[in-house]
């Protein structure tokens, strides 16, 4: 499977999610309603803080 999927921290209240690093779609936080990834046509655009690469095996 191509791409990774990424912890990130949301940068308005704090809340970790895991997202897939290739979004086709606008996440929001789960909490806030922020953006956290936008799509770009590849690597989605991440506007939260990167926590870690979580290993997708």
């Amino acid at each position: 499977m191509a791409g990774n999927f990424v912890r990130v921290r949301c940068t308005d209240c704090e809340n970790e999610q895991v997202v897939f690093g290739t979004a086709a779609t606008v996440v929001d936080c789960a909490v806030c309603g922020s953006t956290l990834t936008t799509p770009t046509g590849g690597e989605a655009t991440v506007e939260a803080e990167v926590v870690e690469t979580v290993d997708a095996r």
